[in-house]
């Protein structure tokens, strides 16, 4: 069969520019921390599954990996950790392609637990967005090697601040035209800039809370698109989830989630139609949000400590959320009710850990490497498989203490690859 000529280039020009199984951004191609791949491996080999390359010049930072059309990026430092940068990696052989400097490392005194960048960068066509430790919001041409765009500092151009000082962690949000972030502070706490110039479109009205470090999402709820996040008020009142309307920055709704003093709130918020969840360490909540942009809590207040995820983040599949939760095990919870289906306190025990899915199963990672394959069962927790990774960061993440270091990174998967990142190691293996 023979394809007329402008057909086919047509095609090829399509399947040239779009990998299916890519994950462009923080938690996957929608931030749900859910892969929509098929396929993969229901078990590993007792040592893990076959790793294809190591990465070993990432420097110090926690943030975790977006990949698109065959390159896979990341923030990091240079080994003296002297600035941080946009690593770009071939996808295929592990290798550096190229490196962008965003800023100089982020590092503060009382940050005990480790200097460098936090954020994911998000990749839209041949843009990247990446916000460094110190608010510095890059935008570079990958398709010229890193070449910046524009460059806007969250603090020092929008009087931004978080709610603590360990520094920004959001991965900007791409929406159409605009890019989505979160300075924080009496200017508005969400910010949206036109991603091709860096102008500003427009600032939140009518909320000022801090920064958190959770990211944005997006939503359509009832016709109205929207971007859910969190702001911290601070001590006295606490912190609010918040949509705010994406044409104008205004306020459609708002509500308390922490009722008082939160030292960091970390988790992205979930949502499914016009249902929205959020956990924190403090307490998890879930809203439904009506045809007149009202939320009404629909956790009873019994629920509400069933999890509480400081770290890591959460994933749903089908009607449950699964989720490192305080202290110290992985819990099930009705995303409808908030009851709680589980909880494991043995078993892959750990202080901290981070969650993804894919294919019916939860991929899980704690703070001291070790790496989990559970089924996704809202029935009972059934880890599968496990392993470690082969080899830990020995770097000191605070020059200026003693502490040890901690994978606090999320996971992530693409192209039958499983992501996994530890300060200056960047480990993929092969899960298809």
């Amino acid at each position: 069969m023979k394809f007329p000529a402008v057909a086919l280039l047509g095609v090829l020009f399509i399947t040239s520019q779009v990998r299916a199984d890519d994950w462009p951004q923080f938690r996957g191609p929608d931030r749900s921390g859910v892969s929509k791949e098929k396929g993969l491996l229901k078990q590993w080999p007792k040592d893990g599954p076959k790793l294809a390359w190591t990465y070993k010049d990432a420097g110090l930072g926690f943030s975790s990996v977006a990949v698109a059309k065959g390159v896979v990026y990341t923030l990091g430092t240079d080994m003296k950790f002297e600035a941080e940068y946009v690593i770009a990696i071939d996808e295929a052989k592990g290798t550096e392609l190229w490196r962008a400097k965003i800023g100089p490392v982020f590092t503060f005194e009382q940050n005990i637990w480790g200097d460098g960048p936090r954020s994911t960068p998000t990749v839209d066509g041949h843009l990247l967005f990446a916000l460094s430790g110190a608010g510095e919001l890059v935008c570079v041409d990958v398709a010229q090697k890193g070449k910046e765009v524009w460059r806007k500092n969250l603090v020092k151009d929008f009087d931004g601040g978080m709610m603590t000082k360990w520094g920004f962690s959001e991965s900007p949000l791409v929406d159409g035209d605009i890019v989505i972030c979160t300075p924080g502070g009496a200017g508005g706490t969400l910010l949206a800039l036109n991603k091709t110039t860096g102008a500003t479109v427009w600032r939140s009205k009518g909320w000022t809370d801090l920064a958190p470090y959770s990211s944005p999402v997006v939503a359509d709820i009832h016709g109205k698109r929207q971007y859910i996040q969190i702001g911290f008020a601070g001590a006295a009142t606490g912190a609010f989830l918040a949509g705010v309307d994406a044409k104008t920055g205004t306020v459609l709704w708002k509500n308390n989630i922490v009722p008082g003093d939160s030292y960091a709130i970390s988790p992205t918020p979930v949502v499914r139609g016009t249902r929205v969840y959020a956990t924190t360490f403090d307490a998890s909540h879930s809203f439904e949000i009506d045809v007149k942009q009202t939320a009404e809590e629909k956790f009873k207040k019994a629920n509400w400590k069933k999890l509480k995820n400081r770290d890591g983040g959460v994933v749903l599949v089908g009607d449950h959320i699964y989720g490192h939760s305080e202290p110290g095990m992985w819990v099930c919870q009705d995303f409808k009710t908030g009851d709680q289906a589980w909880a494991e306190r043995n078993d892959f025990k750990c202080d901290s850990g981070s969650i993804i899915a894919a294919d019916g199963m939860l991929y899980l990672y704690t703070d001291e490497g070790k790496v989990g394959l559970a089924d996704a069962d809202s029935k009972g927790f059934n880890l599968v498989s496990q392993f470690k990774i082969p080899e830990m960061s020995k770097i000191q993440p605070n020059r200026q203490t003693s502490k040890d270091s901690r994978t606090w990174t999320n996971p992530a998967i693409a192209n039958g690859h499983l992501y996994l990142r530890d300060h200056e190691f960047i480990f993929a293996y092969k899960i298809k």
